[in-house]
């Protein structure tokens, strides 16, 4: 997407590569960080929903960001993700105050991959519709690098 900038490929390509160290670990292939104004990663974070359904990558980066920053503070700040924010993550992102989001893959992508999985049942519903039905404008960039983004999810997901 031409609203992208250098930092945003550089900070996806990081997001990229954490999602694939989510996999290696055992977990779901997810990953998010968030980064300030200035650049610096604030908080970031990989999949944990086999303990927790809610412990999206997102909203886990989300979780350490509020922690030590105020929803005003965050309203320069970047979400970037490997693949678009499912409505509870896109939900999360909007009440902690961040006001941009760089993501990877796209849902509808995701779910070409992931099928019937138990262990992900796609909302199909894009982030930017639940930004839209918010008070406050975010800042909603993606899909951008489908392709690299898909490969940690290669053979990962059971249809």
């Amino acid at each position: 997407m031409s609203d992208a900038t250098e930092q945003d490929h550089h900070f996806l390509s990081r997001v990229l590569a954490l999602a694939q160290r989510s996999r290696d670990q055992g977990h779901h292939p997810f990953a998010a960080m968030v980064v300030d104004a200035e650049g610096n990663v604030i908080a970031e974070a990989i999949n944990a929903s086999s303990s927790d359904r809610t412990a999206h990558a997102e909203m886990n980066a989300l979780r350490l960001a509020s922690q030590q920053f105020s929803p005003q503070q965050l309203a320069s700040a970047t979400l970037y993700s490997n693949a678009e924010p499912c409505a509870m993550c896109a939900g999360g992102t909007y009440w902690s105050g961040v006001g941009r989001v760089v993501y990877g893959m796209s849902e509808a992508s995701l779910l070409a991959l992931t099928g019937s999985d138990p262990e992900n049942p796609t909302l199909a519903l894009p982030c930017r519709e639940v930004f839209a039905r918010g008070q406050r404008p975010t800042t909603v960039i993606g899909p951008l690098r489908e392709d690299e983004a898909r490969l940690a999810h290669e053979g990962f997901w059971h249809k």
